[in-house]
């Protein structure tokens, strides 16, 4: 039997455990949840939005609770929180959504024939969470696909071991049968088993390429509908044009919260040469001012990161372009001990020679390259295997619309970074995968369309 375990990164301690269940026990838990799943969808529409509703609710009401846990499990201090604000924003607005989202298509209803598009449920979803937003990102799915009448099952990352329970339980309170949305663990094997099963109708998955890669291999020929999150670089430009303050505070926030750990995350910044200066100038001050310590400790607001793995990608990278000539700009900092706890870290005289500029880092460090040109900051943006969001700082929003039909990414934002917006499809492109989430985009990945042609007269 597997113990899938949670290692703190405030300590190293083992923070929680969890017996992973054998293969035949999941299979079983599998069938339970297809079961359940009839019954779920001849529920009425306006039930289950209630139902889900109640159910993230529940989760608000210990939202404390999960951010102390959250802090204990990958490190984001408490200071800012649990993910309630943003999972109540997200969940209302798809709720609100769902009745246009779902409601047939009506091609024709006439006395000679009736012919309309339906939306059904895919079935069976399964989510396989990440740990940098563990209830943000699984719920993103997770409230489409009950609302729509799935059941769904939720693996979630050995790092944070304890959210798949809370959602789970949460909806058990709020009358959800547990079959229907249930927190399975499981080891890697026992996953690519089932995935190679078929158990599943629709698989989301939130990771790393590899990660990603290792799901579609474990699935293929099943055809399985799927879509997947998974690396990014994510870049910033701040043309001459911008508000400058505000760019930099946007943008360092954007590179540097979470422990740079956000998959929207800010790794790479071109500026326009008239700012270029001025900003790194104000960029070295502000991040002077992050304190990097417990994330327990209110005054925290730079806590460490997940795994001490994570934190040795990060300085790879770093001590990696220094020897390539890059230049650092933030000391060491108190409580910096060469483990879990990473420095935050500028970066200048920077290329797309050096990993820094072209892999995913995903820590608290952010690259800045001078441009001379709209058309040099578009080749570079480019210049990546990864398509996720990308920032444009300007005044003129036709400039930044522009630019962005040019740019491989699957958002643009304009004067903003770091932000989802249940509106919009969130979705990427190139290696950071496929597919997408929100929006009434986000219901059709977990519904399939049924068509009717009903001829009425012989």
């Amino acid at each position: 039997m597997t113990t899938l375990k949670c290692i703190s990164p405030i300590d190293g301690s083992v923070f929680a455990t969890r017996e992973a269940l054998a293969l035949d026990d999941a299979r079983v838990l599998v069938e339970e949840a297809k079961l359940a799943q009839k019954s779920w969808a001849d529920v009425p529409l306006e039930d289950r939005i209630t139902q889900v509703l109640a159910g993230v609710a529940n989760l608000g009401a210990v939202n404390a609770d999960i951010a102390v846990e959250l802090a204990h499990m990958m490190g984001r201090p408490v200071r800012y929180g649990g993910e309630f604000g943003g999972v109540k924003e997200r969940a209302d607005y798809m709720a609100g959504l769902a009745p246009s989202a779902l409601a047939p298509t009506v091609i024709e209803d006439s006395d000679a024939f009736e012919r309309r598009l339906v939306r059904e449920p895919q079935g069976l979803v399964f989510v396989i969470a990440p740990w940098n937003y563990p209830y943000l990102t699984s719920m993103n799915t997770i409230v489409p696909a009950l609302i729509a009448g799935n059941a769904v099952l939720i693996k979630h990352a050995e790092q944070t071991l304890l959210v798949g329970e809370r959602i789970a339980s949460a909806f058990h309170q709020a009358g959800l049968p547990e079959e229907l949305v249930a927190n399975i663990f499981i080891d890697h094997p026992t996953a690519e088993t089932l995935l190679g099963d078929g158990a599943f109708d629709y698989v989301n998955f939130t990771g790393s390429v590899e990660g990603g890669r290792r799901v579609e291999r474990a699935a293929a020929g099943t055809f399985t509908s799927m879509s997947f999150e998974l690396g990014g670089k994510d870049a910033g430009y701040v043309m001459e044009d911008a508000d400058l303050e505000m760019a930099v505070a946007t943008l360092i926030d954007g590179a540097m919260f979470n422990s740079g750990q956000c998959c929207c995350g800010i790794e790479r910044i071109y500026v326009t040469a008239g700012h270029y200066d001025a900003f790194v100038e104000k960029a070295v001050a502000l991040t002077k001012t992050y304190t990097l310590g417990s994330p327990l400790d209110d005054k925290t607001t730079i806590g460490p990161m997940a795994n001490e793995r994570f934190a040795k990608t990060v300085r790879r990278h770093v001590a990696e372009a220094l020897g390539a000539g890059a230049v650092a700009h933030i000391p060491t900092l108190p409580g910096d001990d060469g483990g879990a706890y990473v420095s935050p870290q500028i970066l200048t005289d920077v290329n797309h020679t050096m990993t820094v500029m072209r892999e995913e880092t995903f820590g608290p460090v952010v690259g800045i390259m001078k441009v001379e040109s709209d058309e040099e900051a578009i080749a570079l943006m480019n210049d990546s295997a990864y398509g996720l969001t990308a920032s444009l700082w300007t005044g003129d929003a036709q400039r930044a619309a522009t630019i962005g039909a040019r740019l491989e990414n699957g958002i643009v934002f304009m004067n903003r970074c770091d932000y989802v917006d249940p509106a919009l499809c969130w979705t990427g492109c190139k290696n950071t995968g496929r597919g997408g989430s929100l929006s009434t985009l986000g219901f059709h990945a977990v519904t399939r369309p049924k068509s009717y042609h009903l001829k009425k007269k012989l």
